[in-house]
């Protein structure tokens, strides 16, 4: 299983050398978003190193890209569970469950979809479950907006701004800084919630 990953990932980082690179950018952040296992940062930084002039355009395509695919997610979420999570839950006594998850997620749905949207949480996997949850599509999509924004344009400014030697400190060890600002504004809140 790793190996095939390795290779799709190489397949994919290879598309950042073609004449259609941009193009490759918006189909596999589109696709990462609903059911594509390897994230779109892997063309996002070489294509910024490439063109640092461009980079915010660059994050632009990335965003809007990643967001539709969000909402593809959200669709199959939506359209495809019944046929093929409900049964599953059905089958091991658990459809009163999903109904107490339903009303657990959406409550603080928009935080998992800015969560998952920044930091290297699988972000497809909150995009079906806000589907298959009932999430309110517009508070979907606008947290996806504001997280793939944020995750994509702070991206693209370190490498406008700190160029080539930035890039390993993105690749290594933004997600963790992601993931703990997450988590310190997420704590922040619930702090001033119970004062």
């Amino acid at each position: 299983m790793m190996k095939y990953l390795r290779a799709l990932y190489d397949w994919t980082l290879s598309l950042a050398e073609t004449r259609y690179a941009l193009v490759a950018l918006a189909i596999v952040s589109f696709a990462e978003s609903s059911f594509f296992p390897i994230p779109p940062d892997v063309l996002l930084i070489p294509l910024i190193l490439a063109a640092r002039d461009r980079a915010f355009h660059i994050a632009a395509l990335c965003t809007v890209a990643s967001v539709a695919g969000g909402g593809f997610g959200y669709w199959i979420g939506a359209n495809l569970f019944e046929t093929i999570g409900q049964p599953i839950f059905d089958f091991y006594g658990k459809a009163d469950y999903v109904e107490s998850f339903k009303e657990k997620f959406n409550d603080k749905g928009a935080w998992a979809v800015l969560f998952a949207g920044v930091t290297p949480f699988p972000y497809k996997v909150i995009t079906i479950t806000s589907g298959a949850t009932g999430l309110d599509f517009w508070v979907f999509m606008i947290s996806s907006v504001v997280a793939r924004a944020l995750r994509f344009f702070l991206v693209a400014f370190l490498l406008w701004k700190f160029g080539p030697p930035i890039r390993a400190f993105i690749e290594e060890k933004f997600g963790l800084v992601a993931t703990v600002a997450i988590a310190l504004l997420f704590g922040g809140f619930l702090l001033v919630g119970y004062l």
